[in-house]
């Protein structure tokens, strides 16, 4: 049978039908950031199923229809470490991405099962966890520089949003965004399908995200937004250090809302043919301390983050009081130096980022 044809998930679909969110009523995860100072988010997902045995090029949404257990293993693995909150496994589910392997038509309904697994998954966890229903960028570039007009992308991001609602996803989680405009287009489609949502963009160059936005500047689009995120912040990047000089510059800016960090574990290296991540869990475990004396408040690993991580993240957490705002030096002394002089905006450049160029290992 080919995964065209194969059937809906019953046992999923039955858990998500029990999980749909009503109009106005509070989301989970707003709840849980009332109740808690910090919550731990989940690690990679794409590392982590490569691990599992998805081929380079594959795209990793099939595998909600193909391979469901491993699907099921994948979220359960960053419960079973202490995540209060997972991305679901639909990243490259837009119809943009999901065209390059013919199957731009099933947007919806993998988002949907991925959604629908996360569910189950939640529901019998030990203790409150919140299923974010993982939003991509669409692969495109904005118009006027590239093709993708307002329009077509706020259609796309719609429909993946409508999907994951459908699957029970308590909340919507835009992530590795470069553009603003893409980030403003998915905030109308998450409007339009009346869902909370959380949105991060990715500064991966000298500071800034591709596309030229600082720190500063996403917190001014932010707080322009009709339908502002829950919370908002940074996820992959380059490495630690620069994660938490991002974090610094969300909160310098004096926001209230919640900041997300969502770094890489370590700087990725080429080795006997695969990418290798060469952060330690005990670097992550300071990174998540230093994440939250920074003043973000959802802290979790992005590409090379594994479940051992999130485990010595959480011990981190829990065991280690809250602190002062670290400086600049502090951070590189312990996560190593930063990959630019600057954060992008001219204002700081500690005089240990050139020099401590070697991470902790």
């Amino acid at each position: 049978m080919s995964i065209m044809n194969l059937p809906k998930l019953p046992a999923y679909a039955k858990a998500a039908q029990t999980h749909k969110r009503q109009p106005n009523m509070t989301s989970p995860l707003e709840t849980l950031l009332a109740e808690r100072d910090w919550l731990l988010a989940d690690g990679a997902t794409g590392t982590n199923l490569f691990n599992m045995g998805l081929g380079a090029g594959d795209p990793p949404e099939f595998w909600n229809v193909e391979e469901p257990a491993k699907i099921t293993a994948l979220y359960k693995s960053a419960v079973d470490a202490g995540s209060d909150l997972f991305l679901t496994n639909s990243f490259g589910g837009n119809a943009a991405r999901l065209k390059l392997h013919n199957a731009a038509n099933r947007a919806r309904e993998l988002s949907r099962i991925s959604a629908e697994i996360g569910r189950n998954v939640a529901d019998r966890a030990d203790h409150k966890v919140i299923v974010a229903g993982s939003v991509g960028p669409t692969g495109e570039i904005m118009a006027p520089m590239g093709q993708l007009t307002h329009a077509l992308a706020v259609e796309m991001f719609h429909e993946q949003a409508e999907g994951l609602k459908d699957g029970g996803a308590d909340v919507l989680w835009l992530e590795t965004i470069s553009a603003p405009e893409e980030y403003i287009a998915a905030a109308e489609a998450f409007q339009r399908a009346d869902m909370p949502w959380c949105g991060t963009m990715s500064f991966d160059t000298a500071g800034r995200t591709m596309m030229g936005l600082t720190s500063a500047a996403m917190v001014a689009m932010v707080e322009k937004l009709d339908h502002k995120p829950l919370a908002f912040g940074a996820n992959c990047g380059v490495g630690a250090s620069d994660m938490l000089r991002t974090v610094q510059g969300f909160a310098a800016q004096g926001t209230e809302r919640p900041i997300i960090a969502k770094g890489n574990a370590g700087i990725p290296k080429y080795v006997d043919g695969h990418i290798h991540y060469d952060g330690t869990p005990e670097l992550m475990a300071d990174y998540a301390v230093l994440a939250r004396d920074s003043g973000a408040r959802i802290i979790g690993g992005c590409c090379g983050t594994m479940p051992e991580h999130l485990r010595k993240m959480r011990e981190a957490l829990e065991t280690s009081p809250k602190g002062d705002k670290p400086s600049l030096e502090e951070i590189t002394a312990r996560l190593g130096g930063f990959s630019s002089a600057s954060d992008g905006t001219g204002d700081n450049e500690p005089s240990s980022s050139r020099s401590n160029r070697r991470r902790r290992n």
